[in-house]
């Protein structure tokens, strides 16, 4: 990823600019002399002092649209958050944006949703029909949901030890955040665009029980992958907080995790970045102080 000159750097929006990705990805840019504008509801003091460009921004309000695409060659999306069907912001958002001159998109999706599917498969769709330059990112699950107090089975493992979930001995190759903001930064600033859909994984896929034993070391306790069926897996997460509808969903992602979804291995780290992706025991080395 070479580094333009700070005042030559192309101008990229980047949403959801506070998050695993879009933190990391805008740092990196800033770092190879992009022009880097945050677009959030509120402006992070941060930002301000890193000397990136903020604008108000709420994918609901299209009155803060136009600011925020405002000379932007290039943009980085996040779908809103809490949103049944994202597509429905988004698309017009996407729309605007190629009208206004930004030339090359990059979105951040899921290898759980294919292109053409509901909601965020139908952004996926209409970038790679529409937008000159694009690239979707489609990771695994984050490595981060293991130590982010928002994931409804942290308690789990804080408390009792146990990881309950209905994914058997299906296997999840876990991805590190840090490896997908590697790969967003290069599809957004690399000289070729990728036009391309990446499906990024970390470096080998674990069942449950493989994780429960890896956290089981290095927090030097018993951590234990409970084996729920559908019925309880649910009951588990609405136990821990989660609406009903959720843990529904969360379940159903496990029963896909359990028929062998997500049981793949891909190269893109490598490819794209030219170093390997981390590992999920190196990450929670790492990490160890959380799980003790």
């Amino acid at each position: 990823m070479s580094a333009p000159a700070a005042s030559d750097g192309p101008r990229v929006l980047i949403t959801g600019g506070t998050g695993n990705t879009g933190r990391a990805i805008a740092a990196r840019l800033k770092a190879a002399g992009a022009r880097v504008r945050i677009a959030s509801r509120t402006a992070p003091a941060a930002d301000k002092r890193e000397g990136m460009e903020h604008a108000r921004f709420d994918w609901a309000d299209p009155a803060t649209h136009e600011e925020a695409l405002r000379g932007v060659e290039r943009a980085y999306l996040v779908a809103p958050a809490l949103v049944e069907d994202p597509s429905v912001l988004m698309l017009p958002f996407i729309d605007r944006a190629l009208a206004g001159g930004a030339r090359r998109l990059v979105l951040l999706s899921s290898s759980a949703l294919p292109e053409g599917s509901p909601g965020i498969g139908l952004v996926h769709r209409a970038l790679r029909e529409r937008a000159p330059e694009w690239a979707v990112l489609q990771p695994s699950w984050f490595m981060q949901n293991f130590v982010d107090p928002r994931n409804l089975r942290l308690a789990g493992i804080l408390g009792p030890g146990e990881i309950t979930t209905a994914t058997g001995g299906g296997r999840v190759a876990f991805i590190d955040a840090d490896d997908i903001a590697e790969v967003g930064a290069r599809a957004l600033l690399d000289s070729a665009p990728h036009n391309a859909a990446h499906v990024i994984t970390g470096p080998e896929a674990l069942s449950y029980d493989d994780v429960a034993a890896i956290l089981s070391e290095v927090a030097g306790r018993t951590i234990r992958h409970v084996r729920a069926d559908e019925e309880a897996a649910r009951a588990q997460l609405v136990k821990a907080g989660a609406p009903a509808p959720y843990a529904a969903f969360l379940v159903r992602l496990d029963l896909a995790i359990r028929d062998g979804a997500e049981d793949r291995v891909t190269d893109v780290v490598q490819r794209v970045t030219g170093r390997a992706p981390r590992a999920f025991r190196d990450f929670a080395r790492a990490h160890a102080g959380a799980f003790r």
